[in-house]
Parts: C-alpha cells; sequence; structure tokens
C-alpha cells in the first residue's frame, strides 16, 4: 500500500513543524500524546529504534524519564546507547508515565461530545443553519 497524498502529507509536515496554518496561538505537536494515542504498546517504536528495544510497554515514549535502574535493565544508557533529548517540551509532562488509553474505534481519537447535550437533542441541522434561533 502507499501512502501519499501530495497535498496532505505536506500540510501535515507544516502543520506540525508549526508554520501550518492554524487559527489558535502557541499549538505545538506534542508527540508523546501523539505516540501513547496510536502506538501505546511502543512497537512501532520499538521496531525502528532497535536501541529501546528493552523497553517495556508505553515506556518508549520517554526514555528519558525513566530511573536509572529500568534504563540499567533495559540496557539503556542515556548518552552513550541513546541521546539524551535536545529539548523537552513543558506540554509533555502531563503525559509522562501516563497509560495509553487504548484505540478509540473513531480513527481520530474520538474527540468531541460522548453523547448529545439536552438542550440540542431534538434540534436537527437545521437549527444551526437558520435565522430563527428560538425553536
Amino acid at each position: 500500500q502507499v501512502d501519499y497524498d501530495v497535498c496532505s502529507n505536506y500540510g501535515n509536515w507544516l502543520y506540525s513543524a508549526g508554520i501550518g496554518n492554524d487559527p489558535r496561538d502557541n499549538r505545538k505537536f506534542n508527540m508523546i500524546k501523539q505516540g501513547l494515542d496510536y502506538d501505546g504498546n511502543g512497537d512501532y517504536v520499538r521496531l525502528w529504534v532497535p536501541e529501546l528495544q528493552g523497553i517495556k510497554g508505553a515506556d518508549i515514549h520517554t526514555p528519558w524519564a525513566l530511573n536509572s535502574a529500568a534504563l540499567s535493565q533495559a540496557g539503556v544508557t542515556l548518552g552513550e546507547t541513546y541521546p539524551q533529548p535536545v529539548v523537552t517540551a513543558p506540554e509533555w509532562s502531563r503525559h509522562i508515565n501516563q497509560k495509553p488509553q487504548g484505540r478509540s474505534p473513531h480513527p481520530r481519537g474520538g474527540r468531541g461530545p460522548a453523547h448529545t447535550p439536552m438542550q440540542h437533542k431534538d434540534r436537527g441541522i437545521d437549527f444551526y443553519f437558520s435565522r430563527k434561533k428560538d425553536v
């Protein structure tokens, strides 16, 4: 299978780099959260980063946050067998040592309300696009 869509790929890379079109200020791509959402057990990282194969589960996404005993047991020495991080973004901290939430049946992570708010349950799409709002 070939995964190549020029517009989507360029747009996603620009967005990830922080130079895409985004109406929200100070938006950053959170690679720790993405790793937990889409590679919760770390299998993809283990496939492509053999230096970290000894790290079990989701901890593979943040090896610098492991204690020395865990790193030693995994055969990882930061700064020698695997590099120290160049930067650590403050927003990563809330995801460190967090267990993955599991895959949502929704392909984009199931974001959005889990149910229709009570005050809007009988309103169809016409409510949102009509001028009259006292329905």
